[in-house]
């Protein structure tokens, strides 16, 4: 997920947003009226009504981000994504360990509800730098009744999505065990494929192929295990930066370079699916499902 922030370090030197850094990465959280399109029936709840509940809970916002507005007055209500971490467990991370992170996503023009989602982050780095490896339970709360209603509901569903990414975390080390031979990783591979550049009907049109999605951009992402797979799999379909030779409308040679997944829904759909194959992939070899 490309929700990162120098405050998301995975050292000491970790902290929350201040309220001024967030209004720059995400002015939208702050709204506290609904956007003219929107009936006398839809309730705004300010976003950041919401978050100051949490972080009384002790889950603080690491990172933020909000979505591109085509239409200049929407800006300040479009749909927006915060990254929260809990900073009160004194844990100690290292490079390659696997965290548990809540996304909390919401808007006041109408496009999204509150929906918390629960995701496991792999640590690149730390200074902040992870990689989402899959998003794991989600708890949608509407736009209705009272601010002090809806916070409830945000906070009840927050520990139940973070239950269960918490079972989640089985997953570094179930599916490092598990070792995938040619065949199953060119499986993975494809179906990635389909679901990064597949249309309504599921056809892809791009000279991109499933190999390269295969293909480790690190010396530590060599092996051949299924969590390994599945996080240089997950990298190459959100990163981008994949390139090949085709040819335009007019066969034309061209070069293609696949873009990096910035949309918020996109972001989320695709982290989804792809956990959702990997563990599927998983039970197949054997594994006990990840909820068991």
């Amino acid at each position: 997920m490309t929700v990162y922030t120098s405050t998301a370090r995975f050292d000491d030197s970790a902290r929350a947003l201040t309220e001024t850094e967030l209004r720059k990465l995400a002015p939208s959280v702050f709204a506290v009226d609904a956007h003219h399109s929107r009936s006398d029936r839809f309730q705004p709840i300010p976003t950041f009504d919401v978050l100051r509940a949490l972080m009384a809970e002790g889950f603080q916002p690491v990172g933020a981000k909000q979505s591109v507005a085509r239409i200049d007055d929407r800006r300040d209500f479009t749909k927006h994504l915060i990254r929260l971490r809990r900073l009160d467990n004194a844990a100690a991370y290292s490079v390659g360990d696997t965290v548990c992170e809540i996304l909390l996503k919401n808007a006041n023009d109408g496009t999204s509800a509150y929906d918390l989602i629960a995701g496991l982050f792999r640590v690149r780095c730390l200074n902040s730098l992870v990689a989402q490896v899959g998003t794991i339970d989600s708890v949608k709360v509407r736009h209705t009744g009272t601010a002090q209603d809806v916070s409830h509901k945000v906070i009840e569903g927050t520990y139940r999505v973070l239950g269960e990414a918490q079972k989640a975390l089985a997953a570094p080390q179930d599916w490092a065990r598990l070792a995938l031979n040619s065949d199953e990783k060119q499986v993975l591979a494809e179906s990635a494929h389909v679901l990064r550049f597949g249309d309504a009907e599921g056809e892809t049109n791009t000279p991109i192929q499933p190999a390269q999605l295969l293909r480790p951009r690190r010396r530590d992402d060599t092996a051949s295990d299924l969590w390994t797979t599945f996080n240089v799999v997950q990298e190459n379909v959100i990163r981008g930066g994949l390139t090949a030779r085709g040819r335009d409308a007019n066969n034309r040679p061209r070069r293609v370079t696949t873009r990096a997944v910035n949309g918020i829904d996109q972001d989320v759909k695709l982290n989804r699916a792809l956990f959702t194959l990997a563990a599927k992939m998983a039970e197949l070899k054997g594994a006990a499902p990840l909820a068991a």
